[in-house]
């Protein structure tokens, strides 16, 4: 299947609220201050890898 480019209006889009777990609790990016917006963007974003998981559950599980 080729890959299409897909074209959206202005008045189709919907903006989208970005939120982070910060000091214990939830809050919305865009309430955040200059300098903590700057810090949450410039954070490194990682998933972790399920195999590694699996072994330390086994290690130290139950």
């Amino acid at each position: 299947m080729a890959s299409q480019k897909i074209q959206m209006n202005e008045g189709e889009r919907t903006r989208c609220e970005v939120w982070t777990r910060v000091m214990g609790y939830f809050r919305p990016v865009s309430f955040f201050n200059t300098g903590k917006k700057s810090e949450h963007y410039s954070r490194k974003h990682f998933q972790e890898c399920v195999c590694a998981n699996n072994d330390f559950t086994q290690k130290f599980g139950n």
